[in-house]
């Protein structure tokens, strides 16, 4: 019944600032004010999160539950989520967003193991866009070299924000879990390629069903 509803909670595409969606590379929105329009819509409280933030929060209360550690949701794009000492760090407002770290050639992070680039070397070599899992399945030269080039910044960033941060686990979500345990471990080996850390930080999938929207409810308490 809506009248059992206490509240709303949006995991949103950011940049975002006080429930206005910014200018997210992703979407077709510029300061769009969603927390205002929806509380005049439905006539109820409602807390706006930035996405990946949403799945850390999840992960704190409901996933790993550890005080220090980074989120990071992989998809179409590349999205972080930064918990320190048992709290999301946001700097002022707008911090975590790791996919816009600069790796290569002026390229960011998220441009080059986004889905959208994996979907563009893949017609480049095979005439049609493919995803990961496909290209897993595939298991042939062309395929390998695809996905060598896409752990290889995966190993870059995730290692990387390992150095900086000195997490007690990395965890992975996003579109990108679906490639199962195989891609995981090449992540894995990566990484470990680029920590100079003198001792070895878990790199996980998420073991949570839609962390995104259980930690935009954890928004209305």
């Amino acid at each position: 019944m809506e009248k059992d509803v206490k509240g709303i909670g949006v995991a949103s595409a950011g940049p975002l600032e006080k429930g206005i969606i910014k200018n997210p590379p992703n979407l077709p929105l510029r300061n769009y004010n969603i927390k205002a329009a929806l509380e005049k819509r439905f006539k109820k409280r409602v807390e706006v999160c930035n996405d990946a933030h949403s799945v850390a929060f999840a992960e704190l209360k409901l996933g790993v539950k550890k005080k220090n550690f980074i989120v990071l949701t992989i998809g179409t794009g590349v999205g972080g989520g930064i918990i320190i000492d048992g709290k999301l760090y946001e700097g002022r407002g707008y911090g975590g967003e790791m996919g816009h770290i600069i790796l290569d050639d002026g390229k960011s992070f998220e441009k080059l193991v986004g889905w959208k680039y994996t979907k563009e070397l893949s017609k480049k070599a095979f005439g049609k866009e493919l995803i990961v899992s496909d290209l897993i399945k595939l298991n042939n030269p062309k395929s390998k070299a695809i996905l060598n080039q896409i752990t290889k910044y995966l190993g870059q960033g995730i290692g990387s924000l390992i150095n900086v941060f000195d997490p007690e686990v990395v965890v992975l979500a996003g579109g990108v879990k679906e490639t199962g345990q195989v891609y995981l471990n090449m992540i894995k080996k990566e990484a470990e390629k680029y920590v100079i850390l003198p001792r070895k930080t878990p790199i996980q999938w998420s073991k949570l069903d839609h962390p995104g929207v259980l930690g935009a409810s954890l928004l209305i308490n």
